[in-house]
């Protein structure tokens, strides 16, 4: 299983925006430059994110993204899953748009791969936006 560019990126996106917000539209231009990603494929990845309601976007002159939601509302698997076009399926019978296989009650090899998409769902599900935000923060409570 491999988590595609685009949910890599939509994670980030997510995370920065936590860690950047200030009440205010961010812009495209500086999440692109901090997250030094191109701002023509960034636009595709918030379109997603907007269109599913984790971000808020506004156009024009101090226009730009900020979440929707408080990023301890959101979870790593609610972006990665969102942004997969399988849903993460394991196997294809397990995709979102499979079709029921004839094989599905006799298949010795069923049982673990739904129990390994629900280990996958279960560990994704545990970390916030927030989590992830404070991890990339760094402290100077120290005092010399």
């Amino acid at each position: 299983m491999i988590i595609s560019t685009k949910g890599r990126y939509a994670l980030r996106v997510m995370v920065d925006l936590a860690q950047h917000q200030n009440g205010k539209y961010i812009p495209l231009k500086e999440i692109a430059e901090r997250q030094e990603i191109s701002e023509k494929y960034l636009e595709s990845v918030l379109k997603v994110l907007v269109k599913e309601k984790f971000l808020l976007g506004l156009r024009g002159k101090g226009g730009g993204y900020m979440l929707n939601r408080p990023a301890s509302q959101i979870t790593a698997w609610d972006v990665i899953s969102l942004t997969e076009n399988n849903g993460l399926a394991a196997v294809s019978c397990l995709g979102p748009d499979a079709v029921s296989c004839p094989r599905e009650l006799s298949c010795s090899t069923l049982p673990m791969w739904q129990e390994f998409e629900q280990v996958v769902r279960e560990f994704f599900s545990k970390y916030t936006i927030e989590d992830l935000a404070a991890n990339g923060r760094e402290t100077y409570d120290y005092v010399i």
